[in-house]
Order: structure tokens, then sequence, then C-alpha cells
């Protein structure tokens, strides 16, 4: 029982104050402030921005957040059979919504560029999930097709209904 006790304050007699061991070595901060310091003026924002922002003119034509008629309706891969409802590539188009296979978008914003191309902001829901996403829709010439882009990739799809 007494070595139990005795353990400890042995323990910290060894510890001892030794300030030989780390000479040079600031261990209070505050006091080593460097001498030209000095404080920012009052009220303003010392934060600067590194390069201005660029000035960059809208190329899109908002339009509400109706996507347009003629890209509704049922897609699906290039090489996927329409009748494969869970096809891993399903895309249904309604006037408020993107229904992929496994999440949903509804339409927050939608705008047109050019070449027909639409851009649709959409809080999607999925998997236990919510995020916001751009997507672009580039449907095709004759409109049997839609390439949609989305982070920088591309998938094409074709019309189903």
């Amino acid at each position: 029982m007494r070595a139990m006790i005795l353990l400890p304050l042995l323990v910290l007699a060894g510890c001892g104050d030794r300030q030989d061991d780390q000479s040079g070595i600031a261990t209070n901060i505050i006091d080593q402030g460097v001498p030209e310091a000095r404080e920012g003026p009052q009220g303003e924002n010392s934060i600067r921005a590194v390069e201005p922002v660029p000035d960059i003119p809208p190329s899109e034509t908002p339009v509400g957040s109706t996507i347009p008629a003629s890209i509704q309706g049922r897609w699906t891969g290039l090489d996927e059979s329409c009748a494969d409802r869970a096809a891993e590539l399903e895309l249904t188009i309604t006037s408020t919504s993107l229904v992929f296979l496994e999440s949903e978008g509804k339409a927050t914003g939608v705008s047109h560029g050019p070449d027909g191309r639409i851009r649709v902001d959409a809080a999607f829901t999925g998997e236990g999930q919510s995020w916001n996403r751009t997507l672009e829709l580039r449907p095709s010439a004759s409109g049997r097709e839609l390439t949609v882009i989305d982070d920088g990739r591309a998938v094409t799809r074709k019309r189903c209904s």
C-alpha cells in the first residue's frame, strides 16, 4: 500500500525543471511578438482578394423553374432498352423535375443557353441524402438524343417517349 502512494511521488520528483535541454526555444509566444507588427485599421476588412473578380456577362436567359416541354419525357442510355424501366441510365424529365434511377431533382432554376442548351439548377434527394446540382442538357437537332453534362461528365441518352 505504501508503495502505491510513494510511486507517484517518485515519478513526480524525477520530473525536475530542466531548462538547459532546449535553450533558445521560446515557450511563451506572446512574449516573443514581432516588433514591427501593427494592428490593422478599425472597421476595415483586412482580407483582400488576390485577383479581382472577373466581369462575366450572363450568357443565359433565365426562364424560371419550368423545364421546357421539348425535352420532357423518358430517356435511357443509347445501348439500353426503353422497355427496361430499371435501366441504369433511365431518366424521366417532367416540367419541374429530373427523375433518375436512384435520385430525383426538383428544378429550382432553368435557363436557356446558346445552341439550345438548357441549364437546370436542382435540389436532389436520393438514398437518404440531399444535394444541389447544376446540370446542362443539350438536346440534339432532331430531339431524339439528349446529352446531360454533370460535373464535366457527359452522358448521351435516347428518347423513349
